[in-house]
């Protein structure tokens, strides 16, 4: 028997992530605004690093258009796009039909970011624009990426960190959780160490999306499939006394007549090591950039 007291309240009912993120197929782009924004900037960066890739794994695709950038960008490779829904990777073909007529279907892939169905030491360069915050174990997800990546291969990403949805948080403080937990920099940055990657480097941005009213923000985060997927949700259908509540505490966030929703995202990269055989005295710097 399951010790309840041992339960972690914040991990993440993967059954119901799928569910939400295939629902939301068909809404996704037209509210993907910080996604889209976010994929811009990783894209940028990549004008930094020298790479020639061969394979190319878009870890968390959505809909698709990271990996059809990545196949522009990158003529010679073959990008391979994997998610946890399957609708998602239904819209990530059509997003891509002159790839199908080059590598089929078997360059979608449905599955999770924990455990990546792909061969060691295959991929160029692993790229994941906003969906490691839906996996529970970060060392897990680290350790796969490391183990699919060639030796000094790139692993781009972009994440949520703690400050994202503060105000949405604080709004439902009711004894169930209402927003997941997001890691913060630092913590991702020893993850990265643990598995064996080389010199790190990350930082944060933070964007602030401003709402009419309280209602607008939940439609928008339900039309990207963001729903709180928490074991410490409340299980029950959520009533006019606690959407009342909600709308009135998220009042006091309001500035300028309008309501902010705060997303802190990490970027970061590291390279995979030629050897990830590190002993414990072994130390690989991480490089935190400041943002003013």
């Amino acid at each position: 028997m399951t010790d309840v007291s041992l339960v972690d309240e914040y991990s993440l009912d993967k059954a119901l992530v799928r569910t939400s993120f295939n629902r939301a197929a068909e809404t996704y782009d037209a509210a993907a605004v910080l996604q889209k924004q976010v994929r811009g900037e990783m894209l940028s960066r990549l004008d930094l690093v020298n790479i020639a890739p061969q394979a190319i794994l878009d870890a968390g695709c959505g809909t698709g258009h990271a990996s059809f950038s990545l196949q522009k960008r990158f003529g010679n490779a073959q990008v391979f796009s994997l998610d946890i829904a399957l609708n998602m990777l239904q819209k990530t073909s059509l997003q891509r039909p002159v790839l199908q007529k080059i590598f089929g279907q078997k360059n979608l892939i449905c599955a999770d970011i924990e455990s990546l169905p792909v061969a060691s030491n295959s991929m160029g360069l692993v790229w994941s624009n906003l969906a490691l915050q839906w996996c529970n174990d970060l060392d897990v997800v680290f350790t796969e990426v490391a183990r699919v990546l060639q030796p000094e291969s790139l692993f781009m990403f972009s994440t949520f960190g703690p400050d994202t949805l503060k105000e949405l948080r604080a709004a439902t403080s009711n004894g169930h959780t209402h927003v997941s937990r997001f890691i913060d920099m630092h913590d991702i940055g020893d993850a990265l160490i643990r598995a064996g990657f080389s010199t790190p480097v990350l930082d944060v941005e933070r964007y602030t999306l401003t709402y009419d009213d309280a209602k607008s923000v939940m439609k928008d985060l339900k039309a990207i499939g963001a729903h709180n997927a928490t074991v410490g949700r409340n299980r029950g259908l959520a009533g006019r006394g606690f959407l009342s509540n909600l709308t009135q505490q998220y009042e006091q966030f309001r500035t300028n007549g309008k309501l902010p929703a705060t997303f802190e995202v990490v970027y970061g990269h590291a390279w995979k090591a030629v050897s990830i055989r590190y002993t414990e005295h072994d130390v690989s710097p991480i490089t935190f950039v400041k943002r003013k």
